[in-house]
């Protein structure tokens, strides 16, 4: 648990305080911005599933610890602590990076993101993660594939790809580059439980189409 919420509030604080130096220094290029952006969350994500891999899983997304459950790899009660170390790791981790940047460290975003563009992008992103995440036969695996699946997912997907309920509930609380209005969350969230169990649906595809082979 303390290394899901650690790497949990580690992520968060990367991709909400890149974002908040990117949109400081790109001078309004949102281009650059999200450039800068991508390339912090690529690199951050990437060292914290290396470091926290062997220890938890480095799950830090409550669908990634619900399909876990769902393959038998861990029980119901640790996914339940799983999922709520993330939500409060994340949490944890947009106030952090409010405050590095002397901002208010709860800070309700009214960032504007919404709508079937939106839900669709974020089913897109998760299952692709959920997909490729469990594909993975090592940590040093998975380090590369993901972070490199979710920095393309930031410029394919007109969401920017937060394929995370946790990280998206985090960075409701940053009024920044990053962030997303409360009343938008629940509709990501939605969106990326569904992509997690489209995700899940391939995972089982294609295990069986291995084992007929």
């Amino acid at each position: 648990m303390a290394a899901e919420a650690l790497g949990a509030l580690l992520l968060a604080a990367c991709v909400i305080g890149s974002g908040i130096m990117a949109e400081r220094l790109a001078a309004a290029n949102g281009a650059i911005a999200l450039l800068a952006n991508t390339l912090a969350t690529v690199a951050g994500l990437a060292t914290l599933i290396t470091l926290f891999g062997p220890i938890s899983g480095a799950h830090f997304n409550p669908v990634i610890s619900a399909v876990a459950w769902r393959n038998a790899q861990i029980d119901a009660r640790t996914a339940s602590l799983f999922m709520l170390a993330q939500v409060a790791g994340c949490c944890a981790g947009a106030a952090l990076a409010n405050a590095m940047f002397e901002l208010p460290m709860v800070h309700p975003s009214t960032h504007v993101r919404t709508g079937a563009a939106q839900w669709l992008s974020e089913s897109v992103a998760t299952a692709g993660l959920v997909f490729i995440a469990f594909r993975c036969t090592s940590f040093n695996e998975a380090a590369w594939r993901v972070s490199l699946w979710i920095g393309a997912a930031y410029w394919f997907t007109a969401s920017t790809s937060f394929a995370n309920p946790a990280i998206t509930i985090g960075r409701s609380l940053s009024d920044t580059f990053a962030g997303i209005r409360p009343v938008d969350v629940p509709g990501f969230i939605a969106a990326q439980i569904a992509g997690a169990l489209i995700g899940a649906a391939l995972l089982r595809l294609f295990a069986k189409r291995e084992a007929t082979a």
